[in-house]
């Protein structure tokens, strides 16, 4: 929500000017709005917290990843939750990691990678129940505006960690304004305005689809809105940035996969594919450009697969699955392409795929020929966002939980179990 709020701001400016000019003539109307100021706190006292707290409910999902026995879940913008899987079916909700400005994570060798605006911080995970911050580098994500994250004069970063103030959450306002002239619009639109605006060999884990960090040896990488990151992480206690590397600035890059020693990178226009043979040595060896859409991207040996949407930032208005040849990882080539209602996430283990297709629930398909898939099941009841699948299990992130199911038996999948929000 925070993202997307002076867009919110802009709609609700639009209805209400719109109702002035029908409405003026009346004696009386009367019209509600909701807007949000954001609470700061200072820089040192935020970081002391961000560590293991105690377990919250489950209000807004994001990203997932698990590693070992455990599944960490992205609260947007507020921190990662830990559940102990040891047991599927009845996932225990364990710990709290209060994380102000959180999108993605990753895990690799008990030490957990995280952001936090625009810095990188990583965590000592052996604990999960006692889980401390090791090392924040600072300003590793210059595309995450700080002006809009940090409390500084000219939306320039202070020199210091002291002089930083945080926004560490927001307070929601609802009003009703009562009015007889449009004369009051304009003085409601400036003070909106002005007061709505915030001052702003290693054991590793697997994430979603939807992940926009990823991590291949001992380099983390990530992906901005035009951009790839290299992080070395040998020494995963001292995180160091190695470059960075421009994909295409007329797009928006969504999401990052790795399959190997290969990056395959999502984007409105297309996906792209880089080879990382040589750690932290980025080379670009195909891409295959396809219709304006969202697109997250998962590959196996022989085949990526690309869900492709419309009704979001990316513009367009496509919604399908399209199967794309990638033997010669310098020439993609479209195999098939399949329709779908509006799809998200999706996740492949052997030839089973699982796809999130919005409001019409989770598909699972025998994907055994990538020209002939077959529906094998369709769950509904949610609105799924992104799916990890592993060891015949599978787990999915939606708009109302958490869930998890076996397919074992792909004729007879199983839920598990299902962490709801509060």
């Amino acid at each position: 929500m925070k993202r997307h709020l002076m867009a919110v701001l802009q709609l609700w400016i639009t209805v209400i000017l719109t109702a002035s000019l029908s409405g003026c003539d009346k004696e009386k109307i009367t019209r509600s709005y909701t807007w949000y100021t954001p609470v700061y706190r200072a820089m040192p006292e935020v970081r002391a917290e961000m560590k293991s707290s105690p377990a919250r409910s489950v209000k807004s999902p994001g990203k997932i990843y698990i590693y070992g026995n455990y599944i960490f879940l992205n609260e947007f913008d507020e921190g990662i939750h830990i559940f102990d899987n040891t047991n599927p079916s009845s996932p225990k909700n364990i710990a709290f990691i209060p994380i102000p400005g959180n999108e993605d994570l990753a895990v690799r060798n008990n030490v957990l990678f995280a952001d936090s605006y625009s810095d990188l911080v990583s965590f000592d995970i052996k604990d999960p129940r006692a889980v401390t911050a090791i090392t924040f580098a600072e300003n590793a994500f210059p595309y995450r505006n700080i002006y809009y994250s940090y409390n500084s004069i000219g939306g320039t970063r202070p020199s210091t960690p002291d002089s930083i103030k945080v926004t560490v959450s927001w307070i929601r306002h609802d009003t009703t304004v009562a009015y007889s002239n449009s004369n009051v619009y304009y003085d409601f639109l400036a003070s909106v305005s002005a007061s709505a605006q915030p001052t702003y060999s290693a054991t590793v884990g697997q994430g979603g689809s939807m992940a926009r960090f990823t991590l291949i040896n001992d380099h983390l990488y990530t992906v901005s809105k035009a951009e790839l990151y290299a992080f070395n992480i040998s020494d995963p206690r001292v995180p160091k940035y190695v470059n960075r590397t421009v994909i295409n600035n007329n797009q928006t890059i969504e999401t990052i996969y790795p399959f190997k020693n290969k990056l395959f990178i999502g984007s409105a226009l297309g996906m792209y594919i880089y080879d990382v043979s040589t750690p932290g040595n980025l080379v670009k060896q195909g891409e295959f450009i396809h219709a304006r859409s969202c697109d997250p991207v998962i590959a196996d040996d022989t085949r990526a697969w690309v869900t492709l949407r419309s009704g979001n930032g990316c513009g367009g208005t496509v919604n399908q699955l399209e199967v794309i040849d990638i033997k010669d990882l310098s020439k993609p080539s479209l195999i098939k392409q399949y329709s779908m209602t509006n799809p998200f996430g999706l996740g492949k283990e052997g030839n089973v795929l699982f796809l999130c297709d919005g409001k019409d629930g989770i598909k699972v398909f025998d994907a055994t020929d990538a020209n002939d898939l077959k529906l094998i099941k369709k769950i509904d009841g949610m609105e799924p966002y992104d799916v990890i699948t592993w060891n015949n299990k599978a787990l999915v992130i939606a708009k109302d939980g958490l869930y998890q199911f076996d397919y074992s038996n792909v004729n007879n999948i199983r839920l598990l179990s299902k962490i709801g929000l509060e």
